[in-house]
């Protein structure tokens, strides 16, 4: 199973693991789609970080990743 460790930054885990952005932009997380982006504000954001800005359920976030394969790490 793919360990997702959340207090690595966006940009970490989407080097480890690349079928990230499409199922965080499924998410509500759109800008991850755009490289500037990713490759600037990925490096400081982590995923709970992002959730709060956006008014996302952590839980719900951390469901979709579980359905994806992946094992959640706070």
């Amino acid at each position: 199973m793919k360990k997702l460790d959340l207090s690595k930054t966006v940009h970490e885990l989407v080097d480890e693991y690349p079928e990230l952005i499409e199922i965080m932009n499924g998410l509500g997380f759109s800008s991850i789609v755009n490289p500037t982006m990713l490759r600037t504000v990925g490096r400081v954001m982590t995923i709970p970080k992002g959730a709060v800005m956006k008014g996302l359920d952590l839980g719900t976030i951390k469901a979709e990743f579980e359905k994806h394969g992946f094992s959640v790490i706070d």
